[in-house]
């Protein structure tokens, strides 16, 4: 199994995997992916009427090529049975909450590495995102990032952390766990996801909007959400408008003409450009798909 691509996923959504109005309509709300939650959302005795209704619910948001997911639960007696119900055809990625060690990751992927090859599945075919929720985590992110191969992106859950730590989801308690994440991510050649503010904070989208804006200068390159509302300023934030594009392709083909005349930098609007800039330029093209 070999790492591939990190995906564009710019806006993936959450929906209670049991809300089966909310399902019918999830394809249909323009995200990349939509994330069905078999853990917060439902109470233990919901779990099974989520599990059993997964099939359906992979086939109903796949319909128009929106990439579905299942959140998984950390708690050994769930995620068991969890994983059994989850690993489908349609199915693109398991979000693992609450990853403390890269051995919980890996115990997963041997799980869904058995259930793919019993049922006939690509191997590795079914990615990882995992969610970082307790301040021990942040003291293993390499070696969580890197993991295993099936892991695509990494993110903080803001408001199980700010509980963990005792504190309110606001900048002041997010932006070093959020960075650190990234960092690790980025180290890792997987997709750093993620905003530095409350996921449930959708009352007011021009400000949601502008903290999707600053994500994206950060360095993130997509998020998870709880709310339709919040889709379209993810989708805006995270891609490049015709500007930058052009700068972009601008750039890239200026680039290969220098090297072919054996010339590292060269001038673009004024401004001196080298490599740093051109890997830039690249990722902008990368993030428009």
């Amino acid at each position: 199994m070999t790492a591939t691509t990190p995906p564009r996923w710019r806006s993936l959504l959450f929906v209670p995997a049991n809300a089966e109005r909310f399902i019918a309509r999830a394809h249909e709300r323009g995200a990349d992916g939509v994330i069905l939650d078999l853990e917060d959302a439902l109470p233990a005795e919901r779990k099974p009427e989520g599990r059993a209704m997964l099939r359906d619910s992979i086939a109903s948001i796949t319909r128009n090529g929106t990439a579905a997911m299942v959140r998984v639960n950390h708690h050994l007696r769930h995620v068991g049975p969890d994983l059994e119900a989850a690993v489908l055809p349609g199915l693109t990625a398991l979000v693992l909450p609450k990853v403390e060690d890269a051995g919980f990751v890996r115990d997963v992927a041997d799980t869904v590495t058995e259930l793919e090859r019993e049922r006939g599945l690509p191997v590795g075919g079914i990615r990882f995102i995992l969610q970082i929720e307790t301040p021990g985590a942040l003291f293993g992110l390499p070696a969580i990032a890197g993991a295993h191969p099936r892991i695509a992106a990494m993110t903080l859950g803001p408001e199980d952390y700010s509980a963990a730590m005792g504190g309110v989801p606001d900048p002041d308690t997010l932006l070093t766990p959020n960075y650190a994440v990234l960092c690790a991510a980025r180290a890792a050649g997987i997709l750093p996801l993620g905003f530095v503010g409350s996921i449930g904070a959708y009352s007011d989208i021009p400000a949601f909007a502008e903290m999707a804006q600053r994500a994206r200068r950060l360095g993130f390159r997509g998020a998870l959400i709880v709310h339709p509302s919040q889709v379209g300023p993810l989708n805006e934030a995270f891609t490049p408008t015709a500007e930058e594009l052009d700068w972009a392709h601008r750039v890239v083909t200026a680039d290969a003409a220098a090297r072919a005349e054996g010339r590292g930098a060269f001038p673009i609007d004024g401004k001196m450009v080298d490599a740093p800039v051109v890997r830039r330029a690249e990722e902008i093209l990368t993030l428009a798909g």
